[in-house]
């Protein structure tokens, strides 16, 4: 697949570059222009970023970073068996567990919520940090949604980190997961607020929560005026 000629292959993160290193110098310079277009197509491009993935794998199979570069793409484009065996391997090879929530989730794409649940439950979750430990909430409220069980997603939303009036990386998508379980349980007030505590940490647009908000806040404008409307009718019958 062809590189545009801006892409050097030194945007990589540095941590990167160095596992790279074990390859020839040409080789790993082709690598790092392919794992450069991943990274830059990966939210636009879907399937452009999986091309790009694909060759780098074929390039260079044998590096952590390649194997992972290859489970984000293949995770985005929804080929969730793929993605999930491309992080089992980087996982082998790092021996790191930043990547537990991304295989659980998987599981769940493949409709196993009863697997993701296991691995929600596992001691690797205790070795994540902060925000790999949010994750991995999300992924298993989300399981606990698909098998049907509302009130117990709610639950395992509600945490400190919940709570928290500091705004944090996972806050919006936190606060944006508990809204929607909110609503989903029927409880519209209560869903409302989160989604508006949502829209105050959304400060990238990474959910649709103030769509969300305007929807909810439409739906309660338009009962309010049925209520308006309902109301002179019946006084009016009353006089009569």
């Amino acid at each position: 697949m062809p590189i545009p000629e801006d892409v050097t292959g030194d945007e990589i993160d540095k941590d990167v570059r160095q596992e790279l290193q074990s390859l020839p110098k040409t080789l790993a310079e082709d690598v790092a222009k392919n794992l450069v277009m991943v990274a830059r197509l990966i939210d636009d491009d879907p399937e452009g970023a999986y091309g790009y993935s694909r060759v780098a794998l074929r390039l260079a199979s044998r590096v952590a970073a390649v194997r992972e570069a290859a489970g984000f793409a293949a995770y985005a484009n929804q080929k969730y068996a793929e993605a999930l065996a491309e992080f089992r391997a980087a996982r082998r090879m790092t021996g790191g567990v930043e990547l537990w929530p991304l295989m659980a989730d998987c599981e769940r794409g493949l409709g196993r919520p009863e697997k993701a649940l296991d691995m929600a439950g596992a001691p690797e979750v205790q070795k994540l940090d902060k925000a790999g430990q949010v994750e991995m909430r999300l992924v298993a409220a989300g399981a606990r949604r698909d098998m049907g069980q509302l009130d117990a997603a709610i639950v395992t939303l509600q945490s400190s980190e919940l709570a928290s009036n500091a705004v944090q990386p996972w806050s919006a998508r936190l606060r944006y997961a508990y809204a929607d379980a909110l609503l989903a349980a029927g409880r519209r007030g209560e869903a409302r607020e989160w989604f508006a505590k949502a829209v105050e940490a959304d400060r990238d647009g990474s959910t649709d929560a103030s769509d969300r908000l305007a929807e909810l806040d439409g739906v309660e404008f338009m009962d309010a005026l049925d209520e308006e409307q309902d109301g002179p009718s019946d006084n009016g019958g009353d006089k009569d």
